[in-house]
């Protein structure tokens, strides 16, 4: 999932912060192709409106911090991926990340002791403008809420999708992102809804979630609205496939500097097919007069209160050892969804 800048990602220089003292903290830095480190990262005292945040948690998204950590985000997007307090810059040394979780310790009197969201690096103490966090529902456990990130791509790849009442939507690609689309669109009254995937292992994820899985070549086709988020060519071709006649086919994958071959032969033009894409860093179209990015937020974590998503939490690392993890994740996909880093 990309990002874009939500302002800029520090106002002032850092300074040491009285009470950190021996334990400072510790950011996660891609340092070069497949490489990355913890590196200190020196804290400044928390202003009156601002925010001291312990981490409990963060989210590895793994399509995007994937291609970062390999290199792979093209010279013309450097710009538009930046994520909030990002620092350093594409391809590396650069510090990357937008799936934290964390109690708020420090600052705002306001927020002492909530637990918050926040788009943020893999850090294990920062500082923040308190308008940049989110209070998480009390409902909502601080493990589950590392998915936010996911689930607002989700909500508005369903807004620039617009299914109706008695829509046939297909996802292609069962990761988190692709299986939030699919549990959001099957409980819209009438839509009939497959996920599609190539893992068997989706299956009993998708029936958790109330989704019909299917392999590929059981797919039913002639549907009315495919959404494309398995992040490799052929689940595109798939999906191009799979569409009716004037269909919509939304593309949420997101290759980096892949080409990527679209067969825009065959039926592609007697279908009168629509391919558009989908991007989380504005909100769609058709909400955009009435949202901003802090209201989507807020009802992704609403939506995150079901227990059910717990489904899509399935591997957990120690912060100590995410430079190995990363390397590993980002080179031989395991077959997990969603991997939470966990803070001492």
């Amino acid at each position: 999932m990309r990002r874009t800048p939500h302002g800029p990602a520090c106002g002032r220089m850092p300074m040491p912060e009285s009470g950190i003292g021996a334990t400072p903290a510790r950011a996660f830095w891609v340092t070069g192709p497949g490489q990355g480190e913890l590196r200190p990262a020196p804290l400044p005292p928390a202003r009156p409106d601002e925010v001291r945040v312990r981490s409990l948690f963060s989210g590895i998204s793994r399509g995007t911090e994937s291609l970062v950590f390999r290199g792979e985000v093209p010279g013309s997007q450097w710009q538009a991926m930046r994520c909030p307090f990002q620092e350093g810059a594409f391809p590396a040394p650069v510090k990357y990340g937008y799936c934290s979780v964390g109690v708020v310790e420090a600052g705002a009197q306001a927020l002492l002791g909530r637990r918050v969201f926040c788009l943020h690096p893999h850090q294990d103490h920062y500082v923040v403008p308190a308008a940049a966090v989110t209070v998480l529902p009390d409902a909502l456990p601080a493990a589950r809420a590392v998915l936010a990130a996911n689930m607002e791509t989700a909500v508005n790849g369903l807004w620039d999708a617009a299914p109706r009442l008695g829509d046939r939507l297909t996802v292609v690609g069962g990761g988190v992102v692709g299986l939030l689309v699919a549990t959001l669109a099957a409980r819209i009254p009438g839509v009939e809804v497959e996920l599609v995937d190539i893992d068997l292992r989706r299956a009993t994820v998708a029936a958790r979630l109330g989704v019909r899985h299917v392999l590929p070549a059981d797919a039913a086709g002639e549907r009315d609205i495919v959404v494309h988020a398995s992040g490799h060519p052929d689940g595109l071709a798939r999906a191009l496939s799979l569409a009716g006649f004037e269909a919509t086919v939304l593309e949420m994958s997101w290759y980096g500097d892949r080409r990527v071959p679209v067969a825009l032969g065959e039926a592609f033009h007697s279908r009168r097919l629509v391919l558009r894409s989908s991007q989380v860093g504005a909100v769609a179209t058709a909400q955009r007069a009435r949202w901003d990015t802090r209201r989507r937020l807020a009802l992704a974590l609403d939506l995150l209160a079901d227990e059910a998503f717990d489904a899509l939490v399935d591997a957990k690392i120690p912060f100590d050892t995410l430079p190995a993890a990363m390397a590993r994740l980002a080179q031989a996909p395991d077959g997990a969804l969603c991997t939470v880093v966990t803070y001492p």
